[in-house]
């Protein structure tokens, strides 16, 4: 299975985002947006994993997670990647405790023991709202996006991590949880 590890987002906060995404999409850009739902908060994307793969990651899940206490976040600010004057991915901020880097941190030291390699970028929490597919109305998205920029779209105590199932479809990627390890 096409795998990643995350927070999944309570639903309430699911909706914040939902909002903000129609907002965006009303400015009919070349621009793929996040599908209800699938909002979370990416800690490490795993690719392709075999059975073996996924019961040894099932386990370290459980192992990082009980070291690691829960924690609040909160959804705040917008913008792009690599930058806003060459956007390919628009994103909304996450702030939170330092426990949240710590918990990505070990869960990096961890997966790189089982031969998952470390990522290369810095970890920069954030929710992806869209993928740039074109330039196409681009200028008028981003222009919506920075009425956006000090928005606060709430926030949640963070309490348990999940592996995620990525499955691919013609209409982009479908997010199903395999494994739930809790916090503490």
């Amino acid at each position: 299975m096409r795998a990643f590890i995350a927070i999944d987002l309570e639903p309430g906060l699911k909706a914040s985002v939902q909002d903000l995404v129609r907002k965006l999409e009303a400015v009919r850009a070349d621009v793929r947006w996040t599908k209800p739902g699938g909002s979370h908060l990416t800690l490490k994307f795993l690719g392709w994993i075999d059975d073996e793969k996924t019961a040894r990651v099932k386990a370290i899940l459980g192992e990082v997670a009980g070291r690691h206490q829960a924690f609040g976040l909160r959804l705040q600010g917008t913008g792009a990647f690599p930058s806003e004057r060459s956007p390919r991915v628009l994103w909304i901020g996450v702030s939170a405790a330092p426990e949240l880097a710590a918990l990505q941190g070990d869960l990096e030291t961890e997966l790189d023991r089982e031969g998952f390699p470390r990522e290369e970028r810095a970890f920069s929490p954030h929710l992806t709202l869209g993928r740039v597919k074109g330039r196409d109305r681009l200028d008028k998205v981003m222009a919506e996006l920075e009425k956006h920029r000090g928005d606060d779209l709430g926030g949640m105590a963070a309490r348990k991590v999940a592996l995620f199932e990525s499955r691919l479809g013609p209409d982009g990627a479908e997010y199903h949880i395999v494994e739930e390890a809790g916090l503490g």
